[in-house]
């Protein structure tokens, strides 16, 4: 059993000036359970009680090659002996965003952010600027951020569906969201292009943007079906309705391109963050030059620390390794390895299961079927992989115990890693089955 002694002792003094104890509601596990970090270095986590992890998190995404990649961090010392912010431009945001184009050839034009968040709500005021329509399409279970305009869910009570599939009801995720926006979300099922079909004809004259993850990576990573992208693509050439893909955690992770890459579809704007600083606060927004131009001729886009000098020097160090080596190939190697052995173990166990995702960020399922939407995740045996991840970060492994996150890979991630990771998983199953 882990100790985590000065976690909650952290916990107690830190409850009385943060909610919670903590910055992010996320980082929220419980009373006795909400750790507190000391470092990182590689696939691998220190906790404050000296408790070492093999880190599947990665911060949700981010630490793509891996924490403080001395590479990144030099780069990042070396260009803020200059300062940090001026209020004016730096050479330094051309480079970044040639190279970014460069790897992403859709991305004709490009304009920085600090976060996913700030990169999908201007993406989005653009949109509707462009098209001068205001409603959305947005799909169940996937998530563009923590602005007001995409906190939104399906209509969900005790893990089950209330409302129709052909007409979901999207509801505020939080109190405090304005009810006047909620008519300006449409929410629809993941993977299915007739009833996108449909609602786009019926409605097209108010959509500005279909706001889409490749891949669902706020819902265990489930992949797009053949031609669902493609039919994205179709309908908004034929109705003039703007391609938002939210690209915040594919971006450079499941290929150098991201999923236009992988998947061979051009969207009209893309938002990237995550993976693109390994760990440092930046995002981008950018796309085809037509929209992009807009920005600035009436479209406004700011913020005092976008573009900053650290930001910038660790995109493009990070950037500048995943398109000139050979560290997202080795990552995704070691993720098809992890895939291998978690099949293997869980195969001998006799539980229905299935691997769910892209070998760069997946998660295993108990289910009979491979998944393809949201209310499939609600059919998954949420209570058993809540106590095999619990038992795993009893034993120095690290994924986030909610479905919802998939197991991040990082190019770090060793074969000694994946070796303890099996061992893990196959003791945690068997002391979960034989308690059950």
């Amino acid at each position: 059993m882990l100790t985590l002694t000065k976690s909650h002792a952290l916990f107690e003094s830190a409850a009385k000036v943060l909610p919670q104890g903590v910055t992010s509601n996320f980082r929220y596990w419980g009373p006795k359970t909400t750790r507190y970090l000391h470092r990182g270095k590689g696939a691998h986590i220190w906790d404050v009680d000296g408790n070492e992890y093999i880190d599947y998190r990665l911060g949700f995404g981010p630490a793509i090659l891996g924490h403080s990649d001395d590479r990144v961090d030099n780069a990042v010392i070396e260009a803020i002996r200059d300062g940090q912010v001026f209020a004016m431009s730096l050479p330094l945001e051309q480079q970044v965003a040639a190279r970014l184009s460069a790897m992403c050839p859709s991305v004709e034009m490009v304009r920085f952010a600090n976060s996913g968040t700030e990169a999908t709500m201007h993406a989005l005021r653009l949109a509707r600027a462009y098209t001068r329509r205001e409603k959305f399409i947005m799909f169940e279970g996937q998530y563009h951020g923590m602005h007001d305009y995409v906190l939104y869910t399906p209509m969900v009570r005790n893990d089950w569906m209330t409302s129709n599939r052909r007409s979901p009801v999207a509801v505020p995720v939080s109190s405090g969201i304005p009810e006047a926006i909620n008519h300006l979300v449409i929410m629809l099922p993941y993977n299915d292009p007739e009833t996108l079909i449909r609602i786009a004809k019926q409605s097209a004259h108010e959509i500005a943007a279909i706001l889409v993850e490749p891949v669902m990576g706020n819902c265990g990573a489930i992949m797009p079906q053949p031609g669902w992208l493609e039919t994205i693509r179709a309908v908004c050439d034929e109705h003039g309705i703007v391609m938002l893909m939210d690209e915040v955690k594919t971006g450079f992770r499941v290929a150098r391109g991201g999923a236009q890459e992988l998947f061979g579809v051009q969207a009209d704007l893309v938002t990237y963050a995550k993976a693109m600083g390994n760990g440092y606060p930046v995002a981008a927004f950018g796309g085809k030059r037509e929209l992009m131009e807009q920005v600035g001729q009436g479209v406004i886009h700011g913020g005092t620390y976008c573009g900053n000098r650290m930001s910038m020097a660790a995109a493009n160090a990070t950037l500048n390794i995943l398109q000139n080596t050979d560290a997202l190939d080795v990552l995704h190697e070691r993720g098809l390895e992890l895939q291998a052995m978690m099949a293997e173990i869980l195969e001998r166990t006799g539980l229905p299961f299935t691997i769910v995702g892209h070998p760069s960020l997946f998660t295993f399922w108990f289910t009979e079927h491979q998944p393809t939407e949201f209310r499939d995740w609600l059919r998954a045996d949420h209570a058993l992989y809540e106590k095999v991840t619990e038992g795993m970060i009893q034993r120095g492994v690290l994924p986030e115990p909610d479905l919802r996150e998939p197991w991040f890979i990082s190019a770090a991630l060793t074969q000694a890693d994946i070796a303890q990771t099996a061992q893990a998983l196959e003791d945690s199953l068997r002391e979960v089955l034989v308690k059950q």
